[in-house]
């Protein structure tokens, strides 16, 4: 379930973050940062 979380939440900001401005890669870039700093936000909780 937490992956599902982290998975879901990173897409989303990548989205919102990377749609259209970035391109592609950077959206993809995005995506993986984010899937790696909420995996340390999931550690806390």
């Amino acid at each position: 379930m937490e992956k599902l979380l982290k998975i879901i939440g990173a897409a989303w900001g990548a989205k919102k973050i990377g749609g259209g401005k970035c391109g592609c890669i950077g959206t993809i870039v995005v995506f993986f940062i984010l899937y790696w700093l909420l995996g340390f936000v999931f550690e806390v909780f």
